[in-house]
């Protein structure tokens, strides 16, 4: 068979494109991600290296996984799905393809300047100006070609989905081009035209609204298109779809003054962010319920089919996330739980457990249909299966260490003696937080080992060879053109 499936009617050749970086980008991204969470165990394994220094292969980490995997897994899907669902090939083929290169070269620009230390220091928006106009450049073309290939669709609707997918590209737009905003005095440093409290204000609009939009609207276009289609059971209900939409539009940009709570930052602000991160909580949740109802008359296909699981799994991360997020919002809640593990446990529930999990089960999805798979399977389901528990145990193991060791640190932190003193030394809290970086460091290579078989799984698919036909006994029939 032809590994180089390509369709008459839909530009599948740059979905294959971005679906194989997404993989390869995810592999790599976590394998810094569990270096460095290794060096917090082990200080040494910085090699003495300034390159390998854990302060400059953090954001390293940060942007592989967010905008590399992230970003190459939002371009493939929403490529694949609003070719399918308009029954229309992508706008504007040459856009197409610069919006591939231009992002990869945007990665590969981050991975050389941000271990040199080259970085604006702000958090998401690490990456320097003339990688910034780059990125701008790309992200206009994006919207160019979705909102050109929409126009040109057959159908009279436009799916939920595309809604989902649009939001995400107008509004990660804006919050760059507003937070990017930058005096350059050289060719690699710039300084902010913002100052003071005004500069960390607009940062949190950006930093939060980047996962509210990045790395939820986009991916909840994802939900939409996939939990559907790998459950073969239509959205429960549409009109509770375009509630959670418009909700989740008019809320979430008001939520990221959280971050800055008893800052510089006016109290009113702060309360403001609080309250409107708490009423998120609704449609976030809606949403939620939505995916998961509809499976219904559809749960026994759990049992056989691991890529559901993935994408079932991912909503129930994503519903814990949106309730825990919410709850540190809580100004009292907040001051346990600010600049703790807990927060790093939260962001990974988010990261591994909804966004990681929801873009595994996409994949697996896409990739057979890429390659012209018969019956739309990957090489093995046994492997998608070890994948998942390897997924799931991981992300589980990852939380679970880093809840306990912010709670703890929370704790420790705000103790007092009868005499006003500090009950522990800081030095004291870290050194009972060292068990909880073990298991940190287990479950972050789980997780690492997932994406290491699933990249052999998806060679041996694009070689056209099947280890285990029919372990899923509810064949989809994937490779058949979406009508909705």
């Amino acid at each position: 068979m032809n590994s180089i499936y390509k369709h008459p009617k839909y530009n599948y050749n740059v979905v294959r494109q971005f679906s194989l970086m997404t993989v390869v980008w995810g592999i790599i991204g976590m394998l810094v991600g569990v270096l460095i969470a290794a060096q917090l165990v082990w200080p040494e394994l910085n090699f003495n290296s300034q390159y390998l220094h854990f302060g400059r292969l953090r954001p390293l980490h940060t942007n592989a996984v967010v905008f590399a995997f992230g970003g190459c897994a939002l371009f493939a899907t929403s490529y694949f799905v609003v070719q399918r669902t308009c029954q229309t090939r992508l706008a504007f083929p040459a856009l197409v393809a610069f919006t591939f290169w231009g992002w990869q070269a945007v990665i590969v620009a981050a991975v050389i300047t941000l271990p040199l230390g080259l970085t604006t220091s702000k958090e998401y928006a690490e990456l320097e100006w003339p990688i910034d106009i780059l990125i701008t450049l790309v992200w206009v073309s994006y919207a160019i070609v979705f909102i050109g290939t929409i126009m040109r669709r057959k159908t009279q609707h436009i799916y939920v989905a595309n809604w989902f997918f649009l939001a995400f590209i107008l509004v990660v737009a804006l919050l760059h081009v507003v937070n990017s905003a930058a005096l350059p005095v050289s060719m690699w440093k710039s300084y902010s035209v913002y100052s003071g409290a005004i500069d960390a204000m607009v940062q949190w609009w950006y930093g939060h609204n980047a996962v509210g939009f990045f790395l939820t609207a986009g991916f909840l276009g994802i939900m939409y298109y996939f939990v559907p289609k790998q459950a073969e059971r239509p959205v429960y209900s549409y009109r509770l779809s375009i509630v959670h939409f418009w909700s989740l539009i008019a809320i979430y940009m008001w939520a990221g003054g959280h971050h800055l709570h008893y800052s510089a930052l006016p109290d009113w602000a702060q309360n403001v962010s609080m309250v409107m991160s708490i009423v998120l909580l609704a449609p976030s949740w809606g949403g939620m319920i939505n995916g998961m109802m509809t499976l219904a008359g559809a749960w026994r296909k759990l049992r056989t089919d691991p890529i559901l699981r993935f994408l079932v799994v991912s909503l129930s991360f994503y519903g814990m996330s949106t309730f825990e997020g919410p709850m540190m919002s809580i100004k009292t809640v907040n001051a346990l739980s600010h600049n703790t593990d807990w927060t790093i446990a939260h962001v990974h529930a988010g990261a591994l457990g909804w966004v990681a999990m929801v873009t595994i089960g996409a994949m697996y999805h896409m990739l057979p249909i890429m390659y012209g798979r018969k019956y739309g399977q990957m090489y093995s389901i046994r492997l998608i299966n070890a994948h998942f528990w390897l997924s799931t145990i991981g992300t589980v193991l990852y939380i679970a260490s880093m809840w306990v060791n912010g709670l703890m640190q929370g704790l420790m932190w705000r103790a007092v003696n009868n005499d006003g003193t500090l009950t522990y030394s800081f030095v004291q809290s870290l050194e009972a937080s060292y068990p909880g970086y073990i298991i940190r460091v287990i479950g972050g290579a789980l997780f690492l080992l997932g994406m290491l078989i699933m990249g052999y799984n998806v060679w041996r698919t694009s070689q056209g060879l099947t280890a285990d036909e029919g372990l899923i006994t509810d064949t989809n029939n994937l490779a058949q053109p979406a009508t909705t």
